[in-house]
């Protein structure tokens, strides 16, 4: 059986689990999800500092074990340390952040990201700008408050980032809309159905762009 290794920059397990459990339900026969939860983080990367520090951590786990797995997810928005693990092994390596770009922007469509967390939204768009879709990013939508207290209130949580997502296509022009966060994982796939227009959310996003990797590779 093959295995998929999901680093989750943060330090909640409880939020690993919801990861791998994601990740998971996309996975074909013969491929297992296993986690890795940083230890050096917060539980909830809300800032461009944590996000920055957070990427050798990332790197380190990758390294350490990565013979045993066929691939790698870096399961925090903002990809961090997504470069240098590519560098340093020899197996395909995806962010969440990156994957559900990818996605969104097929077509050529304009997307936008509904979010949480409001001092990452620099880091956001420089992820659009790094990925040559700059030019289809039709901007972010935040939810309001601390997002701390937000994620510990998921039907809140849920009602917040609906009115981001609305926010994106109706006012900005998206045509496609990102749920912005690892941790959002659980909300990403509950609203999904509640649009008509295509709402990303980037866990699964990144394990099909691996699978399919996996696939082109014949690993």
């Amino acid at each position: 059986m093959r295995q998929i290794l999901l680093i989750n920059p943060n330090s909640s397990v409880a939020t690993t689990e919801m990861m791998v459990s994601i990740a998971a339900s996309c996975a074909a026969g013969g491929v297992r999800v296993v986690g890795a939860t940083a230890q050096r983080s917060p539980q909830m990367i809300t800032t461009v500092a944590a996000l920055a520090a957070s990427a050798a951590e990332v790197v380190e786990i990758g390294v350490a074990d990565h013979k045993n797995y066929a691939g790698i997810i870096v399961s925090a928005y903002g990809d961090p340390g997504l470069g240098a693990l590519r560098d340093k092994v020899m197996l395909p390596v995806v962010g969440i952040c990156e994957a559900s770009m990818i996605v969104a922007a097929a077509g050529g469509r304009r997307f936008g990201v509904a979010t949480v967390t409001p001092e990452l939204a620099g880091s956001i768009e420089d992820r659009a700008r790094e990925l040559d879709l700059h030019h289809l990013y039709s901007g972010i939508r935040l939810t309001p408050g601390d997002p701390l207290e937000l994620v510990r209130d998921p039907a809140r949580l849920e009602q917040e980032l609906i009115v981001a997502v609305r926010a994106c296509l109706e006012q900005d022009g998206a045509e496609a809309v990102i749920i912005g966060g690892g941790p959002l994982g659980q909300v990403a796939t509950a609203i999904q159905p509640l649009f008509d227009q295509p709402i990303i959310a980037p866990i699964p996003a990144a394990m099909r762009q691996l699978l399919g990797l996996l696939k082109t590779s014949g690993d």
